[in-house]
């Protein structure tokens, strides 16, 4: 009886943990930065993102690019685009950069469908929220 109440119990939390894999299922899109944590005890919130990033990894490779985004639904480049490869290294997702000024790596701590940590070599990690692009109807007739 306890055994298989412990192989129930080990299955269940090895399905509830992030494959590497499934790390990168969500990256692609729009993220807005939600918060920084510098420490534990140290955290700065962002209200408002007047710069996003993009990112778009395909077989793992791909770039991030800053963006700003218009009134119209619509994003300018607010930057150069940093090259990405992914890697595997022990057993967690690695984000290596380049540049063409710098080289550096991310690691991903947690990916899901609207939110995406990541953790810089510093240790400070990075919290981001999907991206909701503000569209306003300029063109919008007055009702008579």
């Amino acid at each position: 009886m306890r055994i298989s109440i412990l192989l129930i119990l080990m299955i269940s939390l090895n399905s509830c943990t992030n494959k590497p894999e499934e790390q990168l299922e969500h990256i692609n899109g729009y993220w807005g930065i939600e918060k920084v944590e510098f420490t534990k005890d140290s955290i700065r919130d962002f209200k408002i993102n007047e710069i996003v990033d993009y990112i778009e990894i395909v077989d793992s490779v791909g770039f991030r690019i800053k963006v700003k985004p218009q009134f119209d639904g619509t994003y300018k480049p607010a930057g150069e685009p940093e090259k990405i490869l992914v890697k595997i290294e022990d057993k967690k997702v690695v984000l290596h950069y380049s540049t063409s000024f710098n080289n550096w790596k991310e690691f991903i701590v947690a990916s899901k469908k609207e939110e995406l940590s990541l953790k810089n070599e510093r240790g400070i990690i990075y919290h981001y929220k999907r991206y909701k692009p503000l569209k306003l109807d300029l063109d919008e007739k007055e009702n008579e």
